[in-house]
């Protein structure tokens, strides 16, 4: 007569029975992908450049995804909050963050965060670069790049530079040029391009760096003059505006860029195929046209590990220029 299994011997064969099963899940899982709503968490507050783009692509991958794609602002915090709401969800490949480069090549710079910029958030597509553009105040007795620094020279101490942020690009970028230049102009710190742009525009500070979204409406209202663009090429809404490169200074070109975020630990075939709807609707005829009215283009092909070498490396440069100002981070 044959004994009967133990309970311990049964447990083992089942366990065995199981394990292909088990390591097929998460494959399954993500061939299912996605079966509910895809949620897009935006760091910035309604209205403004990052939200527009937002709403812009989520409408352009409900398609391949099949899928609705809901929009979310967690603004506050130089788009840290936003960052918080990604890594408190759950990593199931339902919640994204779109937002600037600058969340970790420049705001762990500026102040203390509580997560790692290149462990705990991974880019996974760029949707759209652009460049900084010098703007001015018409009011200015200069037309263009080279008078404005005959301008500035002969008047040491008198003219600023307004910036968005303290320690962001829109004010390490002054600093490089000043020393490019041969300049001396001072840097005022704003939270935020709006407020800075509106002391421009009121004269109460001539210059500023600022991306080509919130300058170009003024701009082309005749309240700004634009007299450069730190970018690899002219961009199609501001074609009359030279590079910085074409004036002879070639160091300037350091391309900004809005890109979809992960939280480290999705499943990767999720992020993969979420990449791959993102870069299909960045060639959607729609993005790319709202895109260049924007004064940006679409973002490139770049592979996740291309764009955190970016950001490394605009990181590194970053911390250089804000220890040779002595500058310290709230």
């Amino acid at each position: 007569m044959k004994r009967a299994p133990s309970i311990a011997r049964q447990a083992l064969a089942l366990t065995i029975a199981l394990v292909p099963l088990l390591s097929a899940a998460p494959a399954a899982n993500a061939a299912e992908w996605p079966t509910k709503p895809v949620r897009i968490i935006v760091g910035a507050p309604p209205g403004g450049t990052a939200d527009i783009l937002a709403r812009l692509f989520a409408h352009e991958l409900q398609r391949p995804l099949g899928q609705p794609v809901i929009v979310e602002n967690k603004a506050g915090a130089a788009g840290t909050i936003g960052v918080h709401g990604l890594l408190s969800a759950p990593r199931d490949g339902y919640t994204f963050l779109l937002i600037q480069k600058g969340i970790a090549a420049e705001v762990p710079h500026t102040m203390q965060v509580s997560y790692d910029p290149f462990k705990e958030i991974v880019p996974i597509a760029q949707l759209t670069r652009q460049g900084l553009v010098l703007v001015g105040n018409p009011g200015l007795p200069a037309k263009s790049l080279g008078e404005l620094i005959t301008y500035v020279k002969a008047n040491p101490g008198k003219v600023d530079y307004a910036n968005f942020g303290p320690g962001m690009r829109s004010q390490t970028i002054a600093v490089q040029f000043n020393r490019l230049a041969g300049l001396t102009a001072g840097n005022v710190s704003y939270k935020g391009s709006p407020p800075a742009l509106q002391d421009v525009m009121g004269g109460h500070v001539p210059l500023m760096f600022d991306g080509p979204a919130t300058s170009l409406p003024f701009i082309k209202s005749g309240k700004l003059r634009a007299f450069a663009i730190a970018y690899p090429k002219r961009v199609p809404a501001l074609p009359d505006v030279p590079t910085f490169a074409e004036l002879g200074f070639p160091d300037l070109k350091e391309v900004s860029w809005m890109g979809l975020w992960s939280a480290q630990g999705v499943p990767p075939a999720v992020v993969s195929k979420m990449r791959d709807a993102a870069l299909k609707a960045t060639q959607s005829p729609e993005v790319r046209k709202k895109v260049e009215e924007l004064g940006m283009e679409v973002g490139s092909a770049a592979t996740s590990e291309e764009l955190s070498a970016d950001v490394r490396e605009s990181h590194e440069r970053q911390g250089k220029l804000l220890r040779s100002i002595n500058f310290k981070a709230e």
